[in-house]
């Protein structure tokens, strides 16, 4: 029903009327879902969580859903040559902010173009932001100490702590490195896993070796083993009679 002030033209409430009319349709950021992601584009469609209002003729108001937005840039964080990536999925939370200003050339071309049309604030030029959580979706046992990189089940992860500096990597699964050059520089080094295993030309080790696994476990070469200039395999003994006998084991 229309109210009577309305009706007899107050001035304040039609102004408030216009400019309420004018801000519905100026977007700035919705929360969404994706519905699909194109990797090779960098681009998804996103289905926005905040359903849109329609008055009918009568007055009645009416919850409806938003349109698919389509062609949405993807915003992974990166700069002078680095980036990071997120193997974004279906069925993600994501935040979409949507350019004051029409993007379509620029997404197209690059550098500084001009708007395609003078539309502003509008459905068909968001970007999308992976990352917000609801709260039926957001993952657990964040760290109020360290920043980390993990999975969303918090079982695998890489961790810097600011204040300790120290750097911890933890998973249930494999660690893979191919590499030119390795370089690790730090206090302490520890590894525990069920095997370590290093393939490479050459190995070289600096500094004192102290071997022995668990229960007291053998080490064991295919090759020759060098100390010094003395060979494991070719090594003779002196003050011993030639012959088939042997010579005793070392004593320590």
């Amino acid at each position: 029903m229309i109210k009577t002030n309305v009706q007899i033209g107050d001035e304040n409430l039609l102004l408030q009327q216009f400019f309420n009319g004018r801000q519905a349709g100026i977007w700035t950021a919705l929360p969404g879902i994706i519905q699909s992601f194109d990797p090779e584009t960098l681009t998804c469609e996103v289905q926005p969580s905040i359903k849109g209002r329609i008055q009918d003729a009568d007055g009645t108001i009416r919850q409806v859903d938003m349109p698919m937005l389509l062609d949405c840039p993807v915003v992974f964080p990166h700069a002078g040559g680095c980036s990071l990536t997120f193997p974004i999925k279906a069925g993600d939370e994501c935040l979409v902010v949507f350019s004051s200003r029409g993007i379509d050339f620029w997404w197209q071309q690059g550098g500084v173009q001009p708007p395609p049309e003078p539309r502003m604030h509008d459905l068909s030029d968001g970007f999308v932001i992976p990352g917000p959580y609801s709260q039926p979706r957001k993952i657990g046992n964040v760290s109020t100490s360290a920043v980390q990189l993990r999975s969303d089940d918090g079982a695998a992860y890489l961790e810097i702590n600011p204040e300790s500096h120290n750097i911890t990597i933890e998973t249930p699964g494999d660690v893979s490195s191919s590499c030119k050059d390795f370089s690790l520089t730090a206090q302490n080094v520890t590894f525990n896993c069920n095997k370590f295993e290093v393939n490479a030309p050459v190995i070289n080790l600096n500094g004192a070796i102290n071997g022995g696994g668990s229960a007291g476990a053998d080490a064991t070469f295919t090759g020759d083993v060098t100390a010094g200039s003395v060979s494991l395999k070719t090594h003779t003994h002196k003050d011993t009679q030639p012959g088939s006998g042997n010579t005793g084991q070392p004593n320590g």
